[in-house]
């Protein structure tokens, strides 16, 4: 498996200097060319998930509890509900979301987080229904998932076949991510009504894939699973996640390069990540972009990072493996957590900074 370096950008093709007119003011932004990033919102904490509705608003989350939505066109935001018992300690809280894609005949919200019970941090993912004006009818689809101040994962992601995915990150137990008993450092899928589909590949268990980190990005391009993930002080991965497989945490970090790694790699079909990242980045949310609107990205994963603070462009080839990499929007807005598209092509990110959180889009000039 190739190693991949980091190229420089290519500033003279890549980038220009503009200004941006967004919601918190006049900044200059450095854009790649062709391109122009405006601040729809700011005064935001910590947004975790931001989601394109069938309404064409932005749906988002925020880590203190509150699901709200941004109108595009009159940059307002209008509070839907605040989850009760949710409890935000470090980076735990209201994390991942993801709404129905049949959202018309079933307006259903998923919800993943965090929250105290008995003096223990537990996590858990909910449903519930959209009225026109709130979320009500909470249906708990699985509960106990452990959680700690950070390493929690709680992606959510729904299949072209109707399966819900949730990444779950070892909550600050590493060993735990082998271990198949435990749903820490896992990929789990359910069926939508939180029943374990028959087709999983441990039966009875909601385990689809294991030995994970921490991770925070899932996006399905076709019939491929591609997820991103939080390494240690070396080797955040992009990962081809593949039913049933292992992907070695904490026995492996990144490739299987050292002696003791490939021992263990070798005795447990263990699957390498398509890309590594040393130093580390905090890769978080993904997605495909297969768009004509912005050319230059089409057959691509985008990837957001925290540490790295950067939009990754993570190309494609015809075998769905990552052939090239493009960093754009570098330390422009700091921390960057989540990240979703409209259907003509536009792109929205969401800062986490904790102080003056923004969401931004970014288009054509």
């Amino acid at each position: 498996m190739k190693r991949f370096v980091l190229l420089p950008c290519l500033l003279l093709f890549f980038a220009s200097c503009s200004k941006n007119n967004g919601g918190s003011g006049d900044q200059e932004i450095q854009n790649p060319v062709g391109l122009k990033a405006t601040i729809l919102s700011s005064g935001l904490a910590f947004p975790w998930e931001i989601v394109y509705g069938p309404d064409q608003q932005i749906w988002f989350t925020q880590r203190g509890g509150k699901i709200s939505k941004l109108n595009l066109e009159t940059k307002t935001v209008t509070l839907l509900f605040t989850v009760p018992d949710v409890t935000s300690v470090g980076e735990g809280g209201l994390l991942g979301m993801v709404l129905h894609p049949a959202f018309q005949a079933n307006p259903y919200v998923y919800i993943v987080y965090d929250y105290m019970q008995n003096s223990v941090y537990k996590e858990k993912v909910v449903r519930y229904t959209y009225s026109g004006s709130t979320l009500t009818s909470p249906l708990i689809l699985i509960d106990q998932i452990p959680a700690n101040s950070n390493h929690n994962g709680s992606r959510l992601m729904i299949s072209s076949d109707l399966k819900l995915y949730i990444t779950t990150g070892d909550a600050g137990t590493a060993a735990n991510a082998q271990n198949l008993n435990s749903v820490s450092g896992k990929i789990l899928r359910l069926n939508l009504d939180g029943t374990i589909p028959s087709d999983n590949p441990y039966p009875g268990n909601p385990i689809w894939s294991f030995g994970h980190r921490n991770p925070q990005g899932l996006v399905q391009v076709n019939n491929a699973l591609y997820e991103s993930e939080h390494g240690p002080d070396n080797d955040d991965e992009v990962n081809l996640i593949q039913k049933g497989r292992n992907y070695g945490w904490p026995n492996v970090e990144g490739l299987c390069d050292k002696t003791a790694e490939a021992t263990f790699c070798a005795a447990n079909n263990i699957v390498e990540p398509l890309a590594i990242w040393t130093p580390t980045i905090a890769p978080s949310g993904m997605t495909y972009y297969g768009s004509d609107y912005i050319p230059q990205w089409k057959n691509s994963l985008l990837m957001v990072s925290l540490k790295g603070t950067k939009l990754m462009q993570l190309e494609l080839d015809g075998s769905g493996l990552v052939k090239s990499k493009n960093e754009f929007y570098v330390n422009a807005f700091g921390r960057l957590r989540a990240i979703c598209q409209s259907p003509e092509g536009k792109i929205y990110m969401a800062t986490s900074n904790g102080s003056d959180d923004k969401i931004i889009e970014i288009s054509r000039q």
